[in-house]
């Protein structure tokens, strides 16, 4: 990326719930509206709106139409779940440099608990491809497929069960000193192996807590951001990557070539070029965690630990708020809630902002976000200065 263009100057929050009650639109406007409050706005300052969603959501044309928003330049969805909201960042940055809008507001909002649920056995739902393969096999949920690529990077690393144990532990950590997280319990190792196993080497609390919720985000122009209510979280740079055959299918990711790195790994290069910095240079990391093996994948992917040593900087202590590395400081979706992380996105700025109360970082000037699981993904660096 050339210089920084835009920043993220809102961020807006629904409660999260195992039931909320109302709808998906209601719960996207509700996060819309406070993002654009919080930055200071009204909606008829804002001309774009952009989500992502995987047939459980409200589109971008009944929000901007729900918000009043005149006139409307800019209306994006995509198709994607867990791997679009840096990606998003990145395609609003590019319609802000374009001059295709000046502010867009970026939301998720689901009813992921009460309504269409991700970790849902597959069993009764529309056919795919390989859906008649798979269910006779007894293959039909999510955590299935991510516990493949979490017992191959066991293997290829040395990561063990007691790694995931301790990324799970970490964050209870911060969730404790989030009151938004649905999950705020503290965890002891013994009780983190008592848990009920789900898909080895998974057990109940090494899954992300899905949520009925919105989150949304505004981003705007550098220029327009000074003017603005808070400190912009500026946007470096990102990058986004599929690996080869993405597929349309849950089981087309059974066709990665390397089940021992994710999108992640294969980002990596391109993101810290367009960032101009390197790993070493960040304060901070929110990663996108639906299971807990995720977290290694992408401190190692990412470059922050060499291959094998995301364990040892979470059991060191390190990725505390004054640690060498922070990580997932609202507790990640494993225990704040599952939003596909958007949520994740949102943390990032709160914590350049100041405003993440107990768990802030003290002085922290450049944090990496990163969103998707599996094949591909997307990532980027957000700063308080450039």
């Amino acid at each position: 990326m050339s210089t920084p263009h835009t920043a993220i100057v809102g961020v807006g929050y629904t409660p999260l719930s195992s039931r909320s009650g109302t709808t998906t639109l209601d719960l996207a406007l509700q996060a819309c509206r406070a993002a654009i409050a919080d930055a200071g706005l009204k909606p008829s300052e804002v001309d774009g709106v952009a989500s992502y969603s995987m047939g459980d959501s409200s589109p971008a044309q009944a929000v901007a139409t729900g918000l009043a928003m005149e006139p409307i330049n800019y209306l994006l969805d995509l198709s994607l779940g867990g791997q679009a909201p840096c990606y998003l960042v990145l395609l609003a940055d590019a319609a802000i440099r374009a001059g295709m809008a000046h502010t867009i507001v970026i939301y998720r909002a689901l009813n992921g608990r009460s309504g269409m649920r991700v970790g849902r056995a597959d069993t009764h739902g529309s056919s795919t491809i390989s859906t008649d393969y798979r269910n006779a096999l007894g293959f039909t949920a999510y955590p299935q497929f991510i516990a493949m690529w979490a017992r191959r990077f066991m293997i290829e690393t040395g990561a063990t069960e007691d790694d995931l144990a301790e990324v799970v532990m970490a964050q209870r950590w911060y969730s404790q000193r989030n009151p938004r997280a649905v999950v705020r319990e503290p965890l002891t190792r013994e009780a983190y192996f008592a848990a009920p196993m789900i898909a080895s080497p998974f057990r109940s609390v090494d899954c992300t807590r899905e949520v009925d919720g919105g989150c949304a985000i505004v981003i705007t122009s550098l220029d327009r951001a000074k003017d603005l209510r808070h400190k912009p979280a500026i946007l470096l740079g990102g990058a986004y990557q599929s690996g080869a055959r993405p597929g349309l299918d849950m089981g087309d990711a059974l066709l990665t070539a390397n089940f021992a790195e994710n999108c992640q790994h294969a980002l990596r290069d391109k993101l810290w070029k367009n960032a101009g910095i390197s790993p070493q240079d960040v304060g901070a990391a929110e990663i996108y965690d639906c299971f807990s093996s995720v977290v290694l994948f992408g401190l190692e992917g990412l470059g922050l630990v060499p291959k094998g040593g995301a364990g040892d900087l979470i059991r060191s202590g390190e990725t505390r708020p004054t640690g060498r590395l922070p990580v997932n400081t609202h507790g990640g979706l494993l225990c704040e809630g599952y939003l596909h992380g958007m949520n994740t996105v949102a943390e990032a700025v709160l914590q350049l902002r100041g405003d993440a109360g107990e768990r802030t970082v003290p002085n922290l000037e450049s944090v990496v976000v990163s969103s998707g699981a599996l094949m591909d993904g997307s990532a980027m660096v957000l700063a308080s200065h450039t």
